[in-house]
């Protein structure tokens, strides 16, 4: 009889995780989510910038290498793209002007690229003095 009650309390005794023991560790958690947290928050919009200035780049010396082959500007970003010489280009005061087919050695850039802020067009200058100028039309980036 003694060896059955003995099974039966030690089978009664009651382990386990005390509240104060189960605080302390959810504070922890918290603590821990408080530090890590803000630093995924942004990172969406930092890869979005950071896409826009890998793109602007991109751009900016495609538009560079159609200017230094052909001696003018492409008349719009996507004869960048253009698988064929395109007839026309814009010189420095954005005056159409017809375009040496032998000069032109594209394409200069794969695919016409969009803003990764906004998912539209690239603003593309086509007028004296900032001919050539290519910028994200996202409000808050249009200056980089």
């Amino acid at each position: 009889m003694y060896r059955l009650t003995r099974i039966i309390r030690r089978g009664d005794d009651r382990r386990g995780f005390t509240l104060v023991e189960l605080l302390v560790v959810i504070v922890v958690l918290a603590v821990l989510a408080a530090i890590i947290l803000p630093k995924f928050i942004g990172a969406g919009t930092r890869s979005k910038e950071a896409a826009l200035k890998s793109d602007l780049k991109l751009l900016r010396n495609a538009i560079s290498l159609f200017q230094t082959d052909t001696a003018y500007y492409p008349l719009t970003l996507a004869d960048l793209a253009a698988t064929s010489a395109p007839a026309k280009g814009l010189d420095s005061s954005g005056t159409q002007q017809n375009i040496t087919a032998t000069d032109w050695h594209g394409p200069y850039i794969q695919a016409e690229v969009t803003d990764p802020i906004n998912g539209a067009a690239f603003g593309y200058t086509k007028t004296s003095p900032n001919v050539g100028n290519v910028a994200s039309t996202a409000a808050g980036y249009t200056t980089w």
